[in-house]
C-alpha cells in the first residue's frame, strides 16, 4: 500500500505543502475554509504526520540538495565536481538525490528535501514541473537549476544556450547547401531535446527548408541504437546530430552496419561531449560544455542566495565551444 505524504495532503485539499505544514503546527494564519479542507483531506486519506514534517528548522544547516537525473549521471560527473569544490570552499555538505525515470516520486522526492532541513538545492532535472518547483518555494527554499533557463525569487539558473549551439550548427551547413540534417530524440532528456530542436527549426524557417528536423523514436523501441538499426535500412542523411555519446555512438555504429560511410555520406555531430567521443573512431565531433563551470558557478550562486548577497544575473549563461573532429567535413 502506497505512503500517503504530506505531498499527498496538499494534491487533495489544492493547496501548498506550506499550507499544510502550517494546518499540522496550528498556526492561526490559514483561514478557517482552508483549514477544514486540509483537515477533511487528512482524515480521508489516513496521513498520519510525524515529527519532521510538524515544521522546517529555522536553523542553518550547512547542508544542500543536488537533484541529478540517473540517465545523466554518465556527463555529469564534471558538474558535480565543480560544485563539490565550491562546496568544500564555503563549507557545505551535498546531499545527492538521484531520480529515475518511471520509478521515483518526485512529489515524494520533494518531500523528503524539504524534510531534510537543507538550506538550499541545485537541481539538474528537466522532469520537474511549475508546481513542483513552486512548491519548494513556498518554504522559501533558495533553488539554482542548472541546464535550464528560469528565474524568479530565490530561484537563479546556470546554463549552456543550447537553443543558440543547434542553431549555429544547422546554419553552419545550411550555408554550403546541406539542408539534409536530423536532430536523433533523446527521451531521457526532453527538456534538451526540446532546446535543440528550437534552434534547428529556427535555422530550417530562415532557409525556408520544410523538413521536420527530429527523428522521434517509437516507443517500442528500447535503445536508440536498435531503432537506428531498422531505420538505416530505409533511410540516410547528410547530418545526424545526438545530445549525448551513447547516442551519437549508436548512430555511428549503426551506420557502419548499414555500410555507411562517415563522414563521406553521413555526418555526426554530439553536443555533449565527452571523454569516449575522441576515443572511438572516427573521432566525433562535438560541443564542448563547460561542466564543471556550470556546477561551480551554480555553487557560487548559491552561497549568494544563502547569504542574501545580491545577484546581479538570475539567469547566468557559460559559452561552449564547437570541437571538430573525424566524423564531420
Amino acid at each position: 500500500m502506497k505512503r500517503i505524504t504530506i505531498y499527498d495532503v496538499a494534491k487533495e485539499a489544492d493547496v501548498s505543502l506550506a499550507t499544510v505544514s502550517r494546518v499540522i503546527n496550528h498556526s492561526s494564519v490559514v483561514r478557517e475554509d482552508t483549514k477544514k479542507r486540509v483537515e477533511e483531506a487528512i482524515e480521508r486519506l489516513g496521513f498520519k504526520p510525524n515529527a519532521v514534517a510538524q515544521g522546517l528548522a529555522l536553523s542553518k544547516t550547512t547542508t544542500l540538495a543536488l537533484v541529478v537525473s540517473e540517465t545523466s549521471l554518465s556527463y555529469t560527473g564534471q558538474m558535480i565536481n565543480g560544485l563539490m569544490d565550491v562546496a568544500k570552499i564555503y563549507g557545505y555538505n551535498i546531499i545527492l538525490h538521484t531520480t529515475t525515470e518511471g520509478i521515483t516520486d518526485l512529489g515524494e522526492l520533494i518531500e523528503n528535501i524539504i524534510k531534510s532541513r537543507v538550506d538550499g538545492a541545485v537541481i539538474f532535472n528537466d522532469k520537474l514541473t511549475e508546481n513542483e518547483l513552486q512548491t519548494m518555494q513556498n518554504y522559501q527554499l533558495p533553488l539554482v537549476i542548472v541546464g535550464n533557463r528560469i528565474s524568479r525569487d530565490k530561484v537563479c539558473s546556470v546554463f549552456v544556450n543550447l537553443t543558440r549551439a543547434a542553431y549555429e550548427l544547422a546554419t553552419s551547413y545550411l550555408k554550403r547547401g546541406i539542408t539534409d540534417i536530423k536532430l536523433i530524440e533523446d527521451r531521457k532528456n526532453q527538456s534538451q531535446t526540446n532546446q535543440l530542436i528550437k534552434g534547428l527549426q529556427k535555422a530550417f524557417d530562415e532557409y525556408g527548408v520544410k523538413e521536420e528536423p527530429v527523428i522521434r523514436i517509437p516507443r517500442e523501441y528500447r535503445t536508440a541504437y536498435s531503432f537506428l538499426n531498422e531505420y538505416f535500412k530505409d533511410h540516410k542523411h547528410q547530418v545526424m546530430i545526438a545530445n549525448r555519446d551513447s547516442h551519437a555512438l549508436a548512430v555511428l555504429n549503426a551506420a557502419k552496419e548499414a555500410n555507411i560511410e562517415i563522414p563521406d555520406e553521413t555526418e555526426i555531430v554530439c553536443i555533449y561531449d565527452s571523454k569516449y567521443n575522441s576515443m572511438i573512431r572516427p573521432q566525433i565531433s562535438s560541443f564542448n560544455i563547460p561542466s564543471y563551470d556550470l556546477g561551480a558557478v551554480a555553487m557560487r550562486v548559491m552561497t549568494k542566495l544563502l547569504n542574501d548577497d545580491p545577484v546581479p544575473d538570475k539567469e547566468i549563461e557559460l559559452n561552449y565551444v564547437y570541437n571538430a573532429r573525424q566524423s564531420t567535413k
